[in-house]
């Protein structure tokens, strides 16, 4: 499957501690269509773990590995 240039939907979660970042990731991609790609940022630290275990758990797929920029993660799923 071919990455997207640019992302759908952005969810911006910065300052959101654990477990917020999978609960809200899981929420949002709930109201996109299959396909759809979505970008999200965080600063939890143990969200570079959970987001991609939860999304992949729920049927989900990641567009490509987490990155870590500074001390955010930066995470890309489709729906």
């Amino acid at each position: 499957m071919q990455v997207k240039k640019e992302a759908d939907f952005s969810l911006d979660l910065r300052g959101e501690s654990c477990p917020y970042p999978v609960i809200y990731t899981l929420e949002a991609l709930e109201g996109m269509n299959e396909g759809e790609l979505l970008q999200v940022i965080t600063d939890c630290p143990g969200s570079f773990r959970n987001v991609p275990e939860e999304v992949v758990a729920h049927g989900y797929k990641l567009a490509k590995e987490p990155v870590k920029n500074g001390q955010e993660y930066l995470f890309y799923i489709f729906a």
